[in-house]
């Protein structure tokens, strides 16, 4: 059975880097496992909803979230369980059919914008970072990812970002840096940082 399970947060603006930053601790490890849980992939289904109403939903809000459902699934991991986390379909705004099963894991990385705001989550967390990205590199970061990943119209990504994204992202996202042990500016690009986090988590696992 799997002993007890490092769990590490990364926080930040949408754009941030908080991918690039999980995926260069996870590279070159050498661990026995380590995964990466996207706060994303727990968005509220919205399949009950028109499109239209769906295209209004404000994704930046912690209530956009279940959070129950994350914390359960993390939780199961810490137990040695196996869990079939939601994904997300970001064109049609609901959750799809398929899950993806996702064995325990040594090292768990959950990342995403509320990951340091949500209290209970935050308790779960034995590392927490947050990645601190100037506001207008997160802003064309967010253009490109909506508009050739998603699909999206460039009038409704500018739209989004000045009526939910920014306001949320102080309400909520900004004053969650506090609660950081380690703040990463330039996210993965910041070599120095993502080396000692290595170290540190290497050093957490073989104790």
């Amino acid at each position: 059975m799997l002993g007890k399970n490092i769990i590490i947060g990364i926080a930040g603006g949408t754009g941030s880097g908080k991918t690039s930053v999980a995926k260069a601790l996870v590279k070159d490890l050498h661990l026995n496992g380590a995964v990466i849980i996207e706060q994303d992939w727990y968005y509220k289904d919205l399949s009950h909803l028109q499109q239209d109403e769906r295209l209004k939903w404000n994704f930046d809000h912690p209530d956009s979230v279940e959070f129950d459902l994350l914390i359960r699934d993390l939780k199961a991991m810490s137990e040695g369980r196996t869990v079939k986390v939601p994904q997300y379909n970001y064109v049609t705004h609901s959750r799809a059919k398929e899950t993806l099963t996702v064995k325990p894991q040594k090292v768990v990385i959950v990342e995403g914008i509320l990951v340091l705001y949500e209290p209970v989550l935050r308790d779960l967390l034995d590392i927490k970072l947050f990645v601190d990205t100037p506001a207008d590199i997160r802003f064309i970061r967010r253009i490109k990812r909506d508009i050739y990943e998603r699909g999206r119209a460039i009038d409704n990504v500018i739209n989004q970002y000045m009526k939910t994204v920014r306001p949320m992202h102080e309400i909520f996202v900004e004053p969650s840096k506090r609660y950081a042990d380690v703040i990463i500016p330039e996210g993965g690009k910041n070599k120095v940082a993502v080396d000692l986090l290595r170290t540190k988590i290497s050093s957490l696992i073989k104790h």
